[in-house]
């Protein structure tokens, strides 16, 4: 089973997505870090139940060691817009063994003292545009970092995923998240939030 664990904005631009997002959402994100590994960085939201949120870049001072980045973000342009879902499972093997190919292999990757598997295609590309979730499995003893996070007063209510071929997406899934709806339609994702300034959405 796979359940949302975090979402993206993907940007050119670090500061101009967080910007962004923060006249959307009407509330401040916190400092991030960096990924070596693919040359990305980001800021980051807490949210309530246990969900975060980040606006993630290419580091223009960065050189990724895997030679591209990920979420998409080598083939990424124009405005900040949510990008990717990325869902957390305790059987990332089980997982995979559904997943449709395009999701790419689990990678190791640490920061601090944070450890996880996260699946990433060989060309740093989004599997479906993105409506197909990254997978993720925390290592044992890792604390989520939405518990590390500031209460923002954020709670996401709901999160859309459009895609043509949405009946075939969720046979190579087992998701069990009542926030998540797919629907059949134009690629689209469309994440509603209850803020302390009312409810506001961001796609």
């Amino acid at each position: 089973m796979i359940k949302l664990d975090h979402l993206a904005v993907a940007c050119t631009d670090l500061a101009e997505g967080t910007a962004w997002v923060e006249e959307q959402l009407g509330v401040a994100l916190q400092a991030g870090g960096q990924h070596p590994r693919y040359g990305t960085h980001n800021t980051l939201l807490g949210l309530a139940d246990g969900l975060y949120f980040e606006v993630i870049a290419k580091d223009p001072d960065a050189v990724p060691e895997a030679g591209h980045a990920w979420f998409g973000l080598d083939d990424f342009a124009g405005p900040p817009r949510l990008a990717n879902w990325i869902c957390q499972t305790d059987d990332l093997a089980g997982a995979l063994a559904k997943a449709p190919a395009a999701v790419g292999t689990p990678r190791g990757l640490t920061r601090g003292d944070l450890a996880w598997q996260i699946t990433v295609p060989d060309d740093g590309s989004l599997p479906y545009g993105g409506a197909f979730p990254t997978l993720i499995q925390w290592a044992a003893g890792t604390h989520h970092p939405a518990d590390r996070l500031p209460a923002s007063g954020c709670k996401l209510l709901h999160f859309a995923v459009s895609h043509p071929e949405t009946d075939a997406l969720l046979e190579m899934m087992e998701l069990a998240d009542p926030r998540v709806e797919m629907v059949t339609g134009p690629l689209k994702l469309e994440a509603t939030f209850e803020t302390p300034h009312g409810v506001r959405t961001l796609s």
